[in-house]
């Protein structure tokens, strides 16, 4: 069951430029704890009969950032044929302090919703860029995917890390790999895409598949995953490797195999979040902007952006509005906030893809 609650939020959605972000409100929710910074996570990893890899910070989701993001930057927008038009601006529609932003998707009512790791909860701003809440208890929940059936997955980042079903129904999918807990895998889940089939394949220091039944399989070698996103058919997962992006060919039974780069990230940066549009061209989150990669791996362009970016969805009317999740804010003093999340739209030329959320 979900849980509305409206958020008095102020929005400029017309504005640029963020206005500064307010100050917390008295009684703030307490911070969610990520599995490794729980008081019990090394009573758990002692139980492990495959213990994880040592803890070490990555630049994405789940893991540390390697420092502050730069503050707000001017940019300019050049064409990418049949993707977006120069001149066009990113406009500012939400922002909020803490790790309370990840993991966006679009809706199929041209809303979109924001998973808040400190907060356990989800967001939604609907298509007039109001904000609610949605669902609660999230344990420390990440990034979201949507199936093309509509179901909602998450991954929390809770101590007893999981993959977990919001929508239609509340559940642990997955929360163990080879008889360990899935915290025994290693670091904290960090981005996820949902099959058609009922199944989840997620990054956890690797690339794992959680089929309907819940049963976890590991894949990939000498692979540093981040993003994760299917392609429209689901016969491709495309993945984030630092500076490339690799691609898997996906079996009948969600099994992969032929692991291979598909393409360099040309405009600098490492991979985050990731989707796809309407054309199967593929975009990727970066700290310059979102780069774009046509479906043959061929690299097409970046769409530079205010602020460093860590995840991307299509939605909007007609699935033409790219939306963006960036880091960092400023306070009334105008002074860097580091730990602090940002939503951005644009409008572009390509359409998202309509066969699921994301």
């Amino acid at each position: 069951m979900r849980t509305v609650i409206a958020l008095g939020v102020t929005l400029l959605l017309a504005q640029e430029v963020a206005p500064p972000l307010p100050p917390p409100p008295p009684n703030p929710p307490a911070p969610s704890v990520s599995a490794p910074d729980d008081p019990g996570w090394t009573a758990l990893i002692a139980t492990c009969r495959t213990p994880p890899p040592p803890r070490g910070g990555g630049a994405g989701r789940g893991g540390a950032r390697g420092g502050p993001p730069p503050g707000p930057r001017d940019y300019t927008v050049a064409a990418i044929p049949g993707v977006i038009d120069t001149g066009k601006r990113w406009k500012f529609l939400w922002q909020e302090a803490g790790n309370n932003g990840d993991g966006i998707v679009g809706t199929n009512d041209g809303g979109l919703l924001i998973a808040q790791n400190d907060n356990s909860r989800v967001v939604k701003l609907d298509k007039n860029g109001k904000p609610s809440v949605v669902y609660t208890g999230t344990r420390t929940g990440g990034s979201l995917s949507m199936s093309s059936n509509g179901a909602v997955f998450i991954v929390q980042r809770a101590l007893r890390t999981a993959v977990a079903e919001l929508a239609p129904r509340k559940r642990v999918l997955a929360d163990t790999y080879n008889g360990d807990p899935l915290d025994c895998a290693g670091l904290n889940p960090n981005d996820l895409s949902a099959d058609s089939k009922g199944g989840v394949y997620f990054t956890q220091g690797g690339v794992f598949y959680a089929n309907p039944k819940g049963s976890v399989s590991k894949y990939g070698q000498s692979i540093t995953p981040n993003g994760i996103i299917l392609s429209a058919d689901e016969k491709v997962l495309y993945v984030t490797n630092g500076p490339t992006l690799a691609a898997f060919d996906v079996q009948p039974d969600g099994s992969l195999t032929n692991q291979r780069e598909f393409a360099k990230l040309e405009g600098g940066g490492n991979g985050d979040g990731s989707t796809i549009d309407a054309a199967g061209r593929i975009y990727v989150t970066t700290n310059p902007g979102v780069q774009v990669i046509g479906p043959d791996g061929k690299y097409l362009g970046i769409i530079p952006t205010p602020r460093p970016v860590i995840s991307v969805a299509f939605g909007g009317p007609g699935k033409g509005t790219l939306f963006v999740l960036a880091r960092g804010a400023r306070d009334a003093a105008g002074s860097e906030i580091a730990n602090a999340a940002q939503v951005y739209s644009i409008q572009t030329v390509a359409r998202g893809y309509r066969g699921r959320p994301k």
